[in-house]
């Protein structure tokens, strides 16, 4: 647990080392960060409030429960029934649409009229509960349950979601939902026995897509967007000097299957297992696109939004954390992005025809550019083209990765 005197200097010395545009702030900065440190100083000594998934998850398997337990009766007659509100517009899915990053992205959606999205969440409940707060109709969205944690559940899901579909055609897919899970001292596994990060990040995704490839081969232009990270690519800072850094080896555990604790094969480490996943996501959407994009026309791309510091992908870290230390920094050097223009940026890679090539990460420059990390991310700027990292570029592990994943979902094709 860092000490106060630490935190301060941390983000006074960011706010020197890569900001120097903003180095004749530094004074007021410090005066407010004092200010808002004795704000946080209750906080910070604080056990951690947990909230879902990491009580519900915790709390399920300790009653021997499962994280799904079939389809709720009528869920399909309902899904059916709100796609009738579709009409002839763009049907989206978007995975984790009820809070940060998908939420944004399905209000930067309702600015076009011509884009109905099935909000893929594991609370339908919350997702009409936060669509209400939001001002989103309820004629512009459906919400259906989505466990990624259960194979079964993605399956039931994609089954479901193909009989509704007005035109059998679904035009764009969006892979956003994600766990983060640092302060777990031992891995959480989910109901097909696979580390939690793993499957709801990667896996529940791969399968997925596979299953929804017949649909989206019927639209025209159609797109999928599996959210990136700059933590799983290593050619950036935040990539590789923020440790623990992404390395996904030889896939040795994801190779090995149900059980293990990391895609490497090593011991758990919960940081890491979330930039592991992240880092297969960007694999995934390279293999697809050399596997299937001449053949479909379907375009695949990755983003990175920027970092959203406040979003609710960092539950489980302290309140100190959450709160102060990591907002502030990002906002020092320049890194900062609200979830309002992070749901903006997805949103345009989801349906603008400036982000219609495939084999992509699309990213920001904004204001982290200062720091001359051309990849740094931060609000504003200009859209350009990222690179993979090299482990990411790999095709030899790409191809690895593909033959595993698809090895561990093969009884749900």
């Amino acid at each position: 647990r860092p000490s106060m005197p630490l935190v301060a200097l941390l983000v006074g010395t960011a706010s020197l080392v890569f900001s120097p545009a903003l180095q004749h702030h530094h004074g007021q900065q410090h005066m407010r960060s004092i200010s808002v440190l004795n704000a946080v100083r209750e906080s910070r000594v604080a056990p951690i409030t947990e909230i879902s998934p990491g009580a519900r998850y915790r709390q399920m398997k300790a009653d021997g429960r499962l994280f799904y337990e079939g389809r709720k009766p009528g869920a399909a007659d309902e899904l059916k029934k709100a796609l009738k509100n579709a009409g002839r517009r763009q049907i989206v899915v978007i995975t984790g649409s009820s809070s940060g990053l998908g939420l944004n992205c399905v209000q930067a959606l309702q600015n076009r009229d011509d884009v109905f999205v099935v909000c893929a969440v594991r609370e339908p409940e919350k997702m009409h509960e936060a669509a209400a707060k939001a001002g989103i109709p309820r004629t512009d969205y459906a919400a259906t349950e989505l466990q990624l944690a259960s194979f079964q559940s993605v399956k039931d899901f994609a089954t479901d979601l193909k009989k509704a579909l007005p035109r059998g055609s679904l035009d764009r897919l969006v892979c956003n939902a994600a766990v983060y899970l640092p302060t777990d001292p031992k891995p959480r596994f989910t109901d097909d026995g696979y580390e939690m990060s793993l499957q709801v990040n990667h896996l529940g995704h791969f399968l997925l897509v596979q299953l929804l490839l017949p649909a989206l081969k019927k639209a025209k232009d159609a797109r999928v967007c599996i959210v990136g990270s700059v933590t799983g690519n290593k050619n950036t800072v935040a990539g590789s000097l923020v440790k623990p850094v992404a390395d996904v080896g030889e896939l040795e555990g994801l190779k090995a299957g149900p059980g293990e604790e990391m895609v490497d094969g090593k011991p758990f480490y919960g940081a890491k297992a979330y930039k592991d996943a992240k880092a297969l996501n960007m694999m995934t959407v390279l293999e697809l696109h050399r596997r299937l994009h001449p053949s479909t026309g379907i375009t695949f791309n990755s983003m990175y939004p920027g970092c959203i510091a406040t979003t609710s992908l960092f539950r489980e870290k302290r309140e100190w954390f959450r709160y102060f230390f990591f907002p502030t920094l990002m906002k020092a050097i320049g890194s900062y992005v609200t979830q309002g223009e992070a749901g903006e940026r997805l949103a345009s890679v989801v349906v603008d025809e400036a982000t219609s090539k495939s084999g992509v990460y699309w990213s920001w420059n904004g204001d982290a550019k200062y720091i001359g990390v051309g990849n740094a991310g931060g609000s504003g700027g200009e859209l350009f083209e990222n690179e993979f990292s090299g482990m990411v570029n790999d095709e030899r592990l790409g191809k690895l990765s593909w033959e595993y994943s698809m090895e561990a979902v093969k009884t749900f094709l």
